[in-house]
């Protein structure tokens, strides 16, 4: 993986860049309605109904770019479990918590969650452009997180006088759900702060939108001091199509460092094979395997946890079949702790 010196980060990749409005198109087009997602891949009217029953709480959502690689007429499709709710998600099983990490402990700030030494966290909006069945902040309260510039002018203040602060992490919700001048004017005021170095966007909009990598958005990751970061999230080989391949190249043509992480999900990706052809795709596209999480136990997702001795297996076999970086980290966050931790 080629990392540019920031001097070396007004280069971009020979690839097309779709206009800044086509990712936005894209949003407005989504699927928000389970009898509509089943109609549009050829699935059961039975199903459809589950699935209405599952969404009531959580409401389905995904774009046309994610829909196309989901095969037609298969309910087990590893892509479609992630987004098809299910009636048992309004199952409450003991365990399972609206707030499985504890993130609510951690908050120093309304939006500002600080759970580990030397970098903070940004819940930056609780949109996203899809709705992943098993999403751990899927109950957060959003409604605290700061929705204007002023807002985050405080919320930054306090960033200030915590010294030992080198990462802002910006997450959600997704961060790049808000519009390139939004977050251009953000990231500005955080590379202001002299302790941080290093900014990192959690993110799956260039999985499940491709177009979302404009211009504006590799201006503003790249055009600070600070070290810019992109951890994107694939759970399995499907996700990584052709136009997410390009869009790929574009962040890591202009410098960005990228990792993946993903979730083991019973159903999607709880197999070596799977694993390994997610790690195999990943490299080939300039994309370090970084985590792989065991199943936050978020309320709602039960369906998808996988056992941690299985998760150890795959992990054990992975290690045989594949060089060292290729095997992704299999951790567990835990409230309270203070680092991820490493199960395997």
């Amino acid at each position: 993986m080629t990392i540019l010196t920031s001097s070396d980060r007004s280069v971009r990749p020979v690839l097309p860049l779709l206009p800044s409005n086509t990712w936005q198109q894209e949003l407005r087009d989504a699927v928000r309605d389970a009898g509509e997602l089943c109609r549009r891949l050829g699935l059961s009217p039975e199903l459809a109904h589950q699935a209405a029953a599952g969404a009531s709480d959580f409401p389905v959502f995904v774009t046309n770019s994610f829909l196309a690689r989901i095969a037609h007429g298969n309910p087990s499709d590893p892509l479609l479990r992630q987004v098809l709710p299910i009636a048992e998600e309004g199952q409450l099983l003991p365990g399972f918590s609206t707030d499985p990490v504890g993130d609510l402990p951690a908050e120093l700030h309304p939006g500002v969650l600080h759970k580990y030494l030397g970098r903070a966290l940004l819940v930056t909006t609780g949109a996203c452009a899809v709705h992943c069945r098993y999403c751990f902040r899927r109950h957060f309260p959003y409604e605290v997180v700061p929705h204007s510039e002023a807002a985050w002018d405080a919320a930054l203040t306090t960033l200030e006088t915590e010294e030992s602060i080198s990462e802002i992490i910006l997450s959600g919700g997704d961060p790049l759900m808000l519009t390139d001048s939004r977050l251009a004017s953000l990231v500005k005021k955080i590379a202001a702060i002299p302790h941080v170095t290093r900014l990192r966007i959690h993110t799956r909009l260039p999985i499940v939108i491709p177009a979302r990598v404009t211009e504006e958005l590799l201006d503003w990751l790249t055009s600070t001091r600070l070290t810019p970061v992109m951890v994107v999230h694939a759970n399995h080989a499907q996700e990584l199509a052709d136009d997410v391949a390009q869009a790929l190249a574009r962040l890591r043509g202009a410098g960005v460092v990228l990792l993946n992480q993903a979730v083991l999900l019973r159903g999607v990706n709880d197999s070596v094979s799977a694993q390994q052809a997610l790690s195999e795709r990943l490299i080939a596209l300039g994309v370090l395997p970084y985590y792989l999480h065991q199943l936050d136990r978020v309320q709602g997702a039960a369906h998808f946890e996988v056992p941690i001795e299985t998760g150890m297996q795959i992990i054990t076999e992975l290690r045989q079949q594949l060089p060292g970086y290729l095997v992704p980290r299999y951790v567990q966050e835990l409230p309270g702790e203070p680092s991820k931790t490493i199960l395997f």
